[in-house]
């Protein structure tokens, strides 16, 4: 495969953070955030990430709790499951946001996307607040209002946002941090006729483009993510049911709730 040369590269990413930085879009949202920066200080909240696990959740708990919560990507095919429905969405993958677009089109839902999505058409509604991705991807962005870094999984993006919020407690749910689908890190795939490996079988399925995990760098930023909350007094904790992910210090989800 053809790679591009360094000073072309560059240039390009240069040229994309200008371009995006004169786009209306970006002032509008950069705004935005900087209104939410530090706003739910000494508060805690909820991701829920997209593994089989997340189908473990007491969502009634959660719901009584009243506590924040950030959905990721796909989230809305758990609505047919329970009344829950989180406080915002976080969704940076380009395949995600082209098939899930309709319903990020509809949705009164705030959301939080990759700038991407302003290519996509989805019009600037009051709710939709664009996020600019960062090259350095296993960079921290404790100030979420001029880039975020992916980290390879928008659960990362969704702790970055929660640091910028001021939350002080965070914890997961459904990340099970592990794949039935095995193969060459970030490649993209096409899906087969059932998903197993997120907590609804239509996730990615039928032939969609999906871009098989990278564990190993996601582990990664999830250890750049948890030295970060720690320098700063913070705590985010694995809240899910099993899976295989053991940076973070486990509770229960009803334990994390009373703290």
């Amino acid at each position: 495969m053809k790679t591009l040369n360094p000073y072309k590269r560059a240039a390009s990413l240069l040229w994309g953070r200008v371009a995006w930085d004169f786009n209306l879009n970006s002032w509008r949202s950069r705004r935005k955030l900087k209104s939410l920066k530090n706003s739910q200080l000494a508060k805690s909240c909820v991701i829920l990430c997209n593994g089989p696990s997340l189908l473990e959740v007491d969502f009634d708990l959660l719901s009584s709790s009243n506590i924040y919560t950030f959905g990721l990507n796909k989230i809305n095919l758990l609505f047919e499951k329970v009344k829950f429905r989180p406080k915002s969405i976080v969704a940076v993958n380009r395949y995600v946001l082209e098939q899930n677009k309709e319903y990020f089109a509809n949705t009164s839902i705030p959301l939080f996307l990759d700038s991407y999505a302003d290519k996509l058409g989805l019009s600037a509604r009051s709710n939709i607040c664009y996020l600019h991705s960062s090259d350095f991807s296993g960079e921290f962005a404790p100030d979420c209002s001029m880039s975020i870094n992916q980290g390879y999984t928008v659960t990362f993006v969704a702790m970055q946002l929660a640091f910028h919020f001021g939350f002080e407690k965070v914890a997961l749910v459904g990340c099970d941090h592990n794949f039935e689908t095995k193969g060459e890190a970030n490649k993209t795939v096409i899906a087969e006729q059932s998903d197993p490996n997120h907590f609804d079988p239509n996730y990615f399925s039928n032939g969609v483009k999906w871009q098989l995990p990278d564990l190993e760098q996601s582990e990664l930023a999830y250890r750049v993510a948890k030295l970060n909350y720690e320098l700063a007094g913070r705590k985010l904790y694995n809240c899910s049911v099993g899976g295989h992910l053991e940076v973070f210090p486990r509770l229960s989800l009803a334990e994390f709730l009373r703290a």
